[in-house]
């Protein structure tokens, strides 16, 4: 693959997502952003509005494999990792891989589960890898976790926690559809299910050599320093309790290389940034309780009010 390909991979699987979710194609090529820049996605929105469909659409447009674990509070972290099984006729243990063994994993309702079994995606979401019985196992290329909550509902739920939180790329919310794209759905889906006629728009080697290319993408040094200033004001002392990491950082940076590139550049534009760092930093930022008014969105489009952008001289 070359670069130049990148962007027409990225619309190929934007246009068959889009063949079943109607009217969210921004939130769609954030996704494939994600997917790309080898990061994660928590999807936290209402019951109802698509999430679960959405990870599904992308899971059918890939050539790969697909696991879905419907998170419960009585879900173990064997039942996410996989287990040791002993054996009778040679006296041993052999290790039984679980569904994080494959390229697109599901995790609905994440927040349903215990911290104990939450805990279980922290190796395998930053590390790629499994830890059990002193055996380290390499996870598959492509990984990518799409993670589902309701951020309404409370009950019977547990807030993830700030270390797991950073480990996703991105949090996205698809949001309920207007008047026009409500009758699109429903004239979408009154004869038949859209997502069952999805086919594989993709390769997993296709997303590996993109993802590769992506990381020789230019990001200059002024847009570096804008980042950095970005983030460093995201932490203000007098607002702000846990502001975004270098992880965090890091992850804005790599973003935004995969998102020029299915742009069709070759280097990353301060609109970039703008464009990402609400879905990339939100998240991660705690606020002081008497900023409990605002919202980690909030808090970074005041950021982006506030910071210089960097701009190009002229002579």
């Amino acid at each position: 693959m070359e670069y130049s390909q990148i962007p027409a991979l990225a619309a190929s699987l934007t246009q068959s997502i889009s063949s079943v979710i109607v009217g969210r194609e921004q939130e769609i090529r954030l996704v494939i952003t994600a997917l790309l820049a080898g990061g994660h996605v928590l999807l936290e929105d209402v019951p109802g509005t698509g999430k679960t469909t959405l990870a599904k659409s992308l899971a059918r447009s890939l050539d790969c494999g697909f696991s879905r674990v419907q998170f419960t509070p009585d879900l173990l972290p064997a039942d996410i990792t996989g287990t040791r099984i002993f054996s009778q006729q040679d006296s041993s243990f052999t290790f039984v891989k679980g569904p994080v063994f494959t390229n697109v994993l599901l995790a609905d309702e994440i927040n349903r589960a215990t911290p104990r079994t939450q805990s279980a995606l922290l190796e395998c979401m930053e590390e790629r890898q499994i830890t059990e019985g002193g055996v380290t196992y390499a996870l598959h290329e492509p990984f990518l976790v799409i993670a589902t909550q309701n951020p309404v509902e409370t009950q019977g739920t547990f807030p993830l926690p700030e270390a797991q939180l950073d480990r996703f790329l991105l949090r996205l919310s698809l949001g309920y559809p207007s008047e026009s794209e409500a009758l699109a759905l429903m004239k979408r889906f009154i004869h038949d299910q859209p997502l069952a006629s999805v086919t594989p728009a993709a390769t997993g080697e296709q997303v590996i050599a993109a993802a590769a290319l992506i990381k020789t993408c230019t990001v200059s040094e002024d847009v570096m320093r804008y980042m950095a200033a970005v983030c460093q004001a995201a932490r203000d002392p007098q607002k702000v309790r846990l502001g975004p990491s270098p992880r965090a950082l890091l992850a804005l940076m790599r973003c935004a290389q995969a998102y020029a590139a299915i742009n069709g550049r070759d280097y990353v534009i301060p609109d970039d940034i703008k464009t990402l760092a609400v879905p990339v930093l939100a998240h991660r930022i705690i606020l002081r309780g008497i900023h409990h008014q605002m919202t980690g969105e909030d808090l970074i489009r005041d950021v982006l009010g506030r910071v210089a952008v960097p701009t190009e001289e002229r002579a």
